[in-house]
């Protein structure tokens, strides 16, 4: 009898058909238009060659950009699961959440925790699902309301499985999130649901007045050892606890921080994440979720197991990317705050050319594609010690031989936590090859941008989007254009200064290990920076102040006014529509 499949890929023909005729008649106008450039520059017409030749040199950058995204549209395919089919006598694997956050001033600790919430209400049986905080800032409130979500989420687990809650994260069910989760209910419900409600509001008052005036420090902590606290542990609970009830385990975790030491930010924290959760619940998938991106579907786990288990591409498979959506963003929204472009061009188009980028919250990863390579699943066992440090339960883990000691003794045991406050020290990964390499390798996968140049075999394996009508992850956007803009130059200097990074040219043009559909795809997001230092010559006045002949034929001005736009020459644009 043949295997259900788990989930369908749907390629998109007529419309990859449509972009290729329009790609098509595209460049034939851009060719010309840089035939145009090129020819007066030689003509020996009275023409200014400096200005002229750096605008030239421009469009042919620009248009070699355009080229390379063209990849994204030749071959859009969607892919849906099949949940009816899924297994219900399968044996799931275990799943680690990890959640991010860094400083309670900036993320309040309500939203923190309504992620943390969310997470731990996923439909997913509670003894295969940890749930782990990341405290970059070490602040005491964001342990203390670890706590109270836990007490909390005592009442509010059972109530959304006993209703079948749809939208579990409470911040968004007390709000008009949770209006369809409201209709046709029973007077029980409603009854139980105000219980609910006023066990909420005690649990935010008291989050919020231990940081303001409960004397519990919120401050950020920068000099800091090591701080690991199983906050539950569902191996305590024994029988008594039924599946109505059970909770899956949830730990804090702030690593050490030194101010003499790199941390390499966000990448480091899930770096050490993934140390900690190694010897404690080894799950053999990882949900990496920003604090401020809670669960807005609890079936989501469900969803990307069945790209995982399908055996038809499991194999081969890193990691599953929902899209990154914002539900306070309008639908009027003319700054593309959802990055509909991406999602739904761009994301549909590497896929369809295998392989996708990571945007570095809300995706499923299996930990293997991190440590080795289909072809070569052993391969990284090799020199244990050297590659991965002197801890024998994080190597046993990578073996998965721990599971008989973590099943046995919990996770909140005295050694394991004392094994775990090691693997969140500083100076743990000094002199060793993932200490070398990995940081690296988070860096550009956790800060959302993933390239082929990385030493392990994430570069080798396929990687798939999904989409469905539902969104998985619902986030908040800012609104604030200023924040936005330093959030994004603050990443790049991040990226582009650190020594983890480890830029070289031979990363842009290397063809090592990639395949070529594959190529021109990252080759966009490698060379995408270019864009910034051209920009800067359009919009430099001495191109205006020089120039006396007209930049394109007259009778083409509104052609080409239409190119220039979709090339993001936009003043080139304003000039040609303002007088000479």
């Amino acid at each position: 009898m043949d295997t259900l499949s788990l989930h369908t890929c749907t390629v998109h023909h007529l419309r990859a058909t449509i972009n290729k005729t329009h790609i098509l008649f595209h460049f034939i106008a851009i060719l010309a238009l840089l035939y145009y450039r090129i020819s007066h520059i030689f003509s020996g017409e009275n023409v200014p060659v400096f200005t002229w030749g750096l605008m030239t040199m421009a469009e042919l950058t620009f248009t070699f950009l355009w080229v390379l995204m063209q990849a994204f549209r030749w071959r859009p395919v969607t892919r849906t699961v099949s949940l009816e089919n899924f297994p219900a006598n399968v044996e799931l694997p275990g799943v680690d959440v990890f959640v991010c956050t860094a400083d309670p001033k900036k993320e309040p600790v309500v939203e923190v925790m309504n992620t943390v919430l969310s997470a731990m209400a996923l439909d997913y049986p509670p003894e295969k699902l940890t749930v782990y905080l990341s405290d970059d800032g070490g602040a005491a409130s964001t342990l203390y309301a670890m706590k109270e979500a836990c007490s909390f989420a005592r009442s509010w687990l059972p109530f959304c499985r006993k209703y079948r809650i749809k939208t579990r994260c409470p911040g968004a069910f007390f709000s008009s999130f949770g209006d369809d989760d409201r209709v046709l209910r029973s007077d029980e419900f409603k009854i139980e649901e105000e219980n609910m409600k006023s066990k909420h509001e005690v649990f935010k008052k008291n989050v919020e007045k231990a940081g303001e005036c409960g004397g519990i420090n919120d401050s950020v902590v920068h000099d800091r050892p090591p701080c690991i606290e199983v906050i539950h542990d569902n191996s305590n609970g024994g029988e008594k606890e039924d599946t109505q009830t059970k909770m899956p385990n949830l730990v804090y975790v702030s690593r050490e921080k030194r101010p003499s030491r790199p941390h390499r930010f966000k990448a480091g924290a899930l770096n050490a994440l993934l140390r900690v959760s190694g010897i404690m619940s080894n799950g053999k998938y990882t949900l990496v979720l920003d604090c401020d991106m809670y669960c807005n579907d609890p079936t989501s786990v469900k969803q990307a197991m069945c790209f995982h288990l399908d055996p038809n591409m499991s194999s081969s498979l890193a990691f599953v990317q929902y899209p990154q959506i914002f539900f306070n963003v309008s639908k009027n929204d003319i700054y593309d705050g959802q990055a509909r472009s991406a999602y739904k061009t761009k994301y549909q188009g590497m896929d369809g050319i295998g392989g996708t980028v990571c945007m570095g919250t809300g995706y499923y990863l299996n930990k293997k594609a991190l440590y080795s390579s289909p072809n070569q699943q052993d391969e990284f066992l090799l020199e244990r010690e050297k590659n991965f440090g002197l801890s024998s339960k994080f190597i046993n883990s990578l073996e998965g031989k721990n599971e008989e000691s973590i099943n046995g003794d919990g996770i909140s045991s005295v050694g394991i936590l004392e094994e775990a406050r090691i693997l969140a020290s500083c100076a743990f990964e000094e002199n060793t090859r993932w200490g070398k390499e990995a940081n690296r390798i988070f860096l550009r996968l956790f800060a959302g941008e993933f390239v082929h140049r990385v030493p392990t075999a994430l570069q080798r394996m396929e990687i798939g989007l999904s989409l469905s009508t539902k969104a998985m992850f619902l986030g908040l956007h800012h609104h604030r254009h200023e924040r936005c803009l330093c959030s994004t130059n603050e990443m790049v200097l991040r990226i582009v200064t650190s020594r983890s990074f480890g830029f070289q040219p031979s990363h842009i043009w290397n063809l090592k290990d990639v395949h070529s559909s594959k190529y021109v795809l990252w080759k966009h997001h490698t060379v995408s920076p270019l864009r910034g230092p051209l920009r800067i010559i359009w919009h430099h006045p001495s191109v205006v102040l020089f120039i006396r002949h007209s930049l394109v034929p007259q009778g083409f001005k509104p052609m080409v006014y239409g190119i220039c736009n979709s090339l993001c020459i936009l003043p080139l644009s304003a000039f040609l529509r303002s007088p000479l």
